[in-house]
């Protein structure tokens, strides 16, 4: 278990989202997705954003990743402002972007032969990377040969292997059974151990939320706002059975109350 950076005043967030408002114009006029958005990821830490629909949780990540540009505000990481995408982020979507045609091993080491990593240190790193996600045996695999939770180990691993300093992942077990899903929660927090890599997870999962974060962020809905943080008082070294006490269930109805509300504002008056 790694020791948690305490945040000291003069110490920038590792990342800091910063007055974010994204704005987006099209022929029906302009929509407000976010508005004023403020948030930090500290160094080694893991934080959920979950927020109903509308709320921007994916315009944000996208911003975060230099995929879209915000309207106004900005996004620093380690101090530098966020321009475009970069090795410093990696991404991970709900369905998973593995290529068909290229191996486990080949998937995994894309992005350091497109970085120009030599063979030799690419081989190295692929292999680290494949036995922390516990996929040693399927490197020689085609992904249409594995199963769904195997395919997001392997799309980890792949945005691990460019050893960025913070992890982005939107709603990146979504698309899985709830067992798998589970199993794969389990694992994230053992590589989030493992590696100290930062991570940012978005989900509409409150349950999912409360195991996986150390703090959560909860978004209000049509603009995106920050409507609430809460720190997540459960030890890093959490398992399943985390689930059955008090202090997760009282979280996981504080925040259910509170996404229920947002999603009611939403729905046209009877």
């Amino acid at each position: 278990m790694h020791a948690h950076t305490p945040a000291f005043a003069q110490t920038p967030p590792h990342l800091a989202v910063e007055a974010v408002t994204k704005t987006f114009r099209s022929r029906r006029g302009e929509f407000l997705a976010l508005d004023g958005v403020d948030m930090h990821v500290e160094l080694n830490e893991l934080v959920c954003i979950v927020g109903a629909s509308g709320s921007g949780k994916s315009t944000l990540l996208r911003i975060i990743a230099g995929l879209l540009a915000p309207s106004s505000g900005s996004v620093r990481v380690d101090g530098d402002e966020v321009i475009g995408p970069g090795p410093d982020r990696g991404m991970v979507f709900q369905h998973d972007t593995l290529y068909p045609w290229m191996t486990v091993a080949a998937n995994v080491g894309y992005g350091l032969k497109r970085r120009g990593v030599s063979r030799a240190a690419r081989r190295e790193r692929v292999a680290h990377y494949l036995e922390i996600v516990g996929l040693e045996r399927f490197a020689e695999s085609l992904p249409h040969q594995l199963s769904g939770g195997m395919k997001q180990r392997v799309a980890i691993a792949r945005a691990l292997a460019n050893e960025p300093a913070l992890l982005l992942m939107d709603e990146p077990f979504g698309a899985l059974d709830a067992q798998t899903r589970l199993i794969m929660q389990e694992f994230l927090l053992r590589v989030w151990r493992e590696t100290h890599t930062s991570m940012l997870l978005v989900t509409h999962d409150v349950s999912e939320a409360v195991f996986l974060g150390q703090r959560i962020y909860l978004l209000s809905s049509n603009p995106g706002r920050v409507r609430t943080e809460l720190a997540v008082p459960l030890p890093e070294d959490r398992d399943y059975t985390a689930k059955r006490t008090p202090i997760f269930q009282e979280m996981e109805i504080r925040l259910e109350r509170l996404l229920r509300e947002e999603s009611l504002k939403q729905e046209p008056a009877a």
